[in-house]
């Protein structure tokens, strides 16, 4: 079932990303070379707690493990749900994916972004830059009307045009009182079809990208994704509300 929101719940919504956003941003400070993925997470977790809101992704059960961390950090090839550790110290030429969820008063914002550390290759240069801006075409398409295939259009157009592979085994999703609500939101598709946007649905949009092909596996943790390949992987999110006057950005 899809639950539109009322101008009210968005603007709890609002509260919540701009939680979200002041974390990452935070996060994003912290990340250089030698710099532990485990301290991003200590920086998120203070700086949470300043804010007065609770991890969301914190206690999520996948079937196997509860989830025991506020981000999600995936360096390199690995494309999501990267586990913070003390051992993983990030080296120059790294890019490093973070992804955050947080909650404030029972409403939920989930928003992630990919760093470079230090100096990168050209080649990872334009995987960040190919990525984010593919997934700001999508939320150009998130109007009353539109569709689902509107959303993943624009960022499939935009990615493979550039010559990289989009992620198809994980997809964005809606977002509200829980973290995962419907409808899933993949990152490819034909305009014109699929669900009719409504105003009041809020959306996390999450462009992933690989630099080679797109299949992926899972190790042995059973939370981290990483490219089959070992070619690069990048990722950006937003969540977004549907509104009569166009998109709003609740995580910017």
């Amino acid at each position: 079932m899809i639950v539109c929101k009322s101008a009210a719940e968005i603007e709890k919504m609002r509260k919540a990303g701009r939680v979200v956003r002041e974390v990452l941003e935070a996060v994003r400070a912290a990340v250089k070379p030698g710099a532990s993925t485990m301290d991003l997470e200590r920086v998120a977790v203070a700086r949470l707690a300043e804010m007065g809101a609770k991890a969301a992704f914190k206690g999520v059960n996948n079937g196997w493990s509860k989830y025991q961390h506020a981000l999600c950090t995936s360096v390199n090839d690995e494309i999501i749900h990267g586990i913070p550790s003390d051992k993983r110290i990030l080296k120059a030429g790294e890019i490093v994916s973070v992804d955050f969820g947080a909650i404030l008063d029972g409403y939920y914002g989930d928003s992630a972004m990919t760093v470079a550390v230090g100096e990168i290759s050209a080649e990872a240069t334009k995987l960040l830059q190919v990525t984010e801006q593919s997934l700001y075409r999508a939320l150009d398409q998130v109007a009353v009307g539109n569709t689902l295939g509107d959303i993943g259009a624009a960022v499939q157009e935009h990615v493979e045009a550039n010559g990289f592979s989009i992620v198809r085994e994980f997809v964005g999703h809606g977002i509200g009182t829980r973290l995962h609500e419907e409808p899933q939101v993949p990152n490819w598709g034909v305009r014109g079809r699929g669900l009719r946007l409504q105003e009041g649905m809020v959306l996390a949009i999450e462009p992933m990208v690989n630099i080679g092909r797109a299949e992926t596996k899972t190790l042995s943790d059973h939370w981290t994704a990483v490219t089959v390949d070992g070619s690069l992987s990048a990722h950006f999110e937003h969540s977004v509300a549907v509104t009569k006057n166009g998109p709003v950005i609740l995580t910017a």
